[in-house]
């Protein structure tokens, strides 16, 4: 069974989103982690990019496979996780906590409601199954 936590929002590309004061931080969830395998390196976007909702803003590569990733919200990116370039490993041990990717300074915060709700996203990926 996945770990999906209520409070944060989702892609159907396997994002997850946490607002605070307007900040959004972006990972991905434990259910594309689980279908990656072992993650080895990660590609971040730049401190300063301005990005757009589903712009492709980075890759998580694993022992299996390369995924894009996609940010689920536009605004400016504001920081990245610099530790993961050194224990990319965070994306798996703990994908909602260490393993975050990057945080955004939103521009809309109305473009949350296009994200899918933690039931949402159970109901999207059992029917992938």
């Amino acid at each position: 069974m996945n770990n999906l936590p209520a409070e944060l929002k989702y892609a159907s590309s396997h994002e997850w989103a946490r607002l605070e004061d307007g900040i959004v931080t972006v990972g991905i969830t434990d259910h594309a982690q689980i279908a990656l395998g072992d993650v080895v390196y990660v590609e971040l976007p730049d401190v300063g990019a301005q990005i757009h909702a589903q712009d492709e803003a980075g890759v998580v590569e694993s022992v299996k496979a390369a995924s894009d990733i996609y940010s689920p919200m536009s605004g400016e990116v504001i920081a990245i996780n610099e530790d993961l370039e050194d224990a990319p490993e965070m994306i798996n041990t703990d994908p909602y906590g260490d393993g975050w990717f990057f945080k955004i300074k939103i521009s809309d915060e109305a473009e949350l409601e296009n994200l899918l709700s933690a039931d949402d996203y159970k109901s999207a990926i059992d029917d992938e199954d």
